[in-house]
């Protein structure tokens, strides 16, 4: 259960307030967001496509295809994905992991390490989708550890610990910073 409330947690659309506009950057990035977590294997339901693609014409974004994936009803939803696709390709947002399965994990790694480092992401959530949807298939690397550690900490603090758990949450932006900051080594 754990698992998979990080795993939504992790992985759900920051939704602008009701007070915010949302910003054809943010629009843009939200479906760049969408498109990685789609490469890499999650699941996205057409609910979230639709909207992404509305909040993105809302935005201004300009795309040939945007306003029919945003005009959606319920009942063609299933027609949601090849149309997010096609708004990616016309976007230039079309994002492929590597074929090599290890190379895919690695670049799972350092797209979620960069999200907690830039604070789109809460570190508990992220460093648990490392511990578990990475670091296991990739035996243990030793340049996961310091982000597995993290995860370990978040996923067991208890009060009587004697660190709070934003202090917790801290380290592993930290951990998260400096795995980025290893990136050659780590890939070699």
């Amino acid at each position: 259960m754990a698992a998979e409330w990080a795993d939504v947690q992790a992985f759900s659309s920051q939704m602008p307030t009701e007070k915010t506009l949302m910003t054809g950057d943010h629009a843009l990035d939200r479906l760049r967001h969408i498109a990685h977590e789609r490469a890499f294997g999650r699941h996205v339901g057409s609910d979230r496509l639709i909207q992404a693609g509305l909040d993105a014409l809302i935005a201004g974004v300009e795309s040939p295809s945007l306003a029919i994936l945003a005009g959606l009803l319920r009942r063609e939803e299933p027609e949601a994905p090849a149309l997010f696709d096609q708004v990616l390709e016309e976007l230039g947002l079309l994002f492929h992991p590597p074929t090599d399965p290890r190379a895919a994990k690695w670049a799972m790694a350092y797209w979620i390490a960069g999200q907690i480092a830039d604070g789109s992401l809460d570190p508990a959530a992220g460093t648990h989708l490392v511990w578990a949807d990475i670091a296991c298939d990739l035996g243990y690397p030793e340049e996961l550890e310091p982000l597995v550690h993290c995860a370990h900490n978040l996923d067991g603090w208890e009060k009587s610990w004697g660190v709070s758990f934003e202090e917790l949450s801290r380290e592993a932006v930290e951990a998260a910073r400096q795995f980025l900051n290893k990136r050659p080594t780590a890939e070699d």
